[in-house]
């Protein structure tokens, strides 16, 4: 009976739910930049970097999270330079609007994805770390 409680795995490797938990903790991590200036950016990152040699399937939720990252900061540059030109206004500000709305909606997705034992691939993203 005192094994139902056991936390540890025979061969000493933690129980995958810890694994399933900081996935998800990684991913609304990252809209942390609501309320902390730059935390949207620096906590997953912070969390991905002191728990990837601790839980392995960790290291594939950071990168997909630092790829979006870098991906949607150059899409917002690219929507702000738009809102700049003529035509591009009509473009830009709505794109900085649909930007905004999927970076709430795909840490979301992927957190529900990481607790699930899933490793999403954030539509949209350039794979800028493999």
């Amino acid at each position: 009976m005192s094994d139902m409680f056991d936390q540890t795995q025979p061969d000493g490797a933690l129980p995958e739910g810890q694994a399933r938990t900081w996935g998800l903790i990684l991913h609304l991590s990252m809209l942390a930049g609501a309320l902390i200036p730059l935390g949207g950016y620096i906590i997953p990152i912070v969390i991905w970097q002191m728990k990837k040699a601790e839980f392995p399937g960790i290291d594939r939720h950071g990168k997909n999270a630092v790829n979006w990252m870098i991906t949607a900061f150059i899409f917002a540059v690219a929507c702000m330079v738009l809102i700049f030109t003529v035509i591009g206004a009509i473009i830009g500000i709505p794109g900085l609007w649909v930007l905004g709305l999927i970076s709430l909606a795909f840490p979301v997705v992927a957190a529900i994805k990481a607790n699930n034992g899933e490793a999403w691939k954030y539509p949209l993203a350039f794979e800028f770390m493999k």
